[in-house]
Parts: C-alpha cells; structure tokens; sequence
C-alpha cells in the first residue's frame, strides 16, 4: 500500500485569495494544449485551420469547457439539487465539472464558430481533440491532489488511503485516468496527426479520440468509486460508463465516416489529393 501524499489543494495564496493546483491544472491545460494546437495547425502551409485561426478559436474553446462542463454536471449528476438550489450552478469554486459535458460544450462551438469563419470543421476538430489529453492529464492529477474521486476499496499494492474515502485502502483511479486518457492517448494521437495520410482524412483524429477516451473512461470505471449520490445504474454500470458509451459508437461513425468521406473524394478528383 502506497501513502496518499497529502498536498495542500491550495498552491499559493494572493493575499486572501487561494490559487488552487485545480484551477492551475485547468490553465496548464488550456496554455499548452493551446501552443500544440498551433504547431499541429501548422504542419500543412497555410491550409486552414492556420495557427491564426487556433490562436482566434481558444476563447471559444475555454466558454464551450466551462459552460459545458459546469451545466453537464449539474445536468447528469445533482439535477435535483440544483433545481432546488438553483444560485448554487454559479458558484464554480465550489467544484463540480463534468468532462462529457465539457465534451459537448466544445463540440457545439465546433460547430459555430467554424460555420462563420468558413473553416473546414472536421480539420479544426482533430486538431482540438489531438490536444484534449493534456488538459484531461492536468486535470486528474488535480483530482489526485485533490483527493477527490478516488477508486473503490482494493487490497492491490497500489491501494491508498485517501483523506475522504474512509480507512481502506483505494484504488488511485485519478492517475489510471491520468495515465490512460492523458499520457497514452496524447501519444497515440500526437503520432497519427503527425501522419499526412491521416490528416487528409478529417475526423479520423476526432473519431480516435472519442472512441479512445470513451474506452479508457469505461475501463477505469471499473476501478473507480461510483458517485455516492448515484451509485450503480441498472446493477452495475456506472454514469461514467453510461455517458461513454454514445462517445465510443460516435467515434468509431465517425472514423468510418471520415474513410467513406475520403474514397469518394478520390473517385471525383481522379486519386488526387
């Protein structure tokens, strides 16, 4: 068994405000992922998305995470609480961020904000998904610091005992998420986006990445203490594994999608790319 660190949550203190690792995590996450995303815009010319246009999209990238993320929270895991403590939806610092609704905030600025600019939207979006993994592998090893969303009791030589979870000793299923949403999926998309055969494929990334994270999330749900107030669905899916599952079946359409898309373009334009 492994001794739960125990970090402060709080980093450093600006006179009476408290910086939180949280909050550091959300703009590491943002920054770097941010100045990947424009060396990935980069690598075909001035093919749009250019840099440019990564550089003008990150504001809508940050309101579609957090929109999204706070309002799919509220939505998928304490509706009842929030219906009857509506004021409390703002109160942000108090935590409480949902990945699959942060998910669908970005999609649907994907959708917008390309429209208007006139920006292929598949080549935005596998460049946008290539570099979620980094913020998804700030954000867990905040969870961890956090000790926040912790894994189910286990005697594995991994097991921690962490401040809220009880004395047992729990799975640290923050940095199984960390390691498989984050690091592993970052370099399996790094490695394809870098491919010109994929790329001129728009939404294979995209696909990747949905069925990917969907795959990793629905894994480590296995070792990850359910939500207290929601428990097991049905016996013993979880709401993780529930909101995965659309990501997963979309993200494999999609891949398919992007492959059919790709055949026909040859057909018309005679094999040339």
């Amino acid at each position: 068994m492994f001794e739960f660190p125990n970090i402060d949550p709080v980093a450093f203190w600006l006179g009476p405000f408290a910086i939180r690792w949280y909050a550091l995590a959300y703009l590491a996450g943002f920054l770097i992922g941010w100045r990947v995303a424009m060396k990935f815009a980069g690598f075909d010319d001035d093919t749009r998305p250019t840099p440019k246009d990564v550089d003008d999209f990150l504001p809508w990238v940050i309101g579609g995470v957090i929109l999204g993320g706070r309002l799919g929270y509220v939505l998928f895991y304490q509706p009842e609480y929030y219906f009857n403590n509506p004021v409390d939806i703002f109160k942000l610092w108090h935590g409480g961020m949902s990945f699959h609704g942060g998910a669908l905030g970005v999609i649907l600025m994907l959708l917008i904000w390309p429209y208007i600019h006139r920006i292929p939207h598949l080549r935005l979006a596998d460049i946008v998904c290539a570099v979620v993994p980094i913020g998804l592998f700030f954000g867990r090893i905040a969870n961890f610091i956090n000790g926040e969303l912790y894994g189910r009791v286990t005697d594995s030589p991994l097991g921690m005992v962490f401040p809220h979870g009880g004395p047992e000793p729990r799975h640290p299923s923050q940095l199984y998420e960390a390691g498989l949403e984050g690091l592993l999926l970052f370099i399996v998309l790094f490695i394809l986006i870098r491919i010109p055969a994929v790329r001129n494929k728009p939404g294979i990334v995209s696909g990747v990445f949905l069925a990917g994270y969907g795959l990793a999330r629905s894994f480590v749900e296995l070792f990850r203490e359910p939500d207290a107030h929601i428990g097991f669905i049905g016996g013993s899916y979880t709401m993780g594994q529930l909101l995965s599952a659309p990501m997963i079946i979309a993200g494999i359409g999609l891949i398919i999608f992007a492959h059919i898309r790709h055949i026909q373009y040859q057909k018309k334009t005679g094999g040339r790319e």
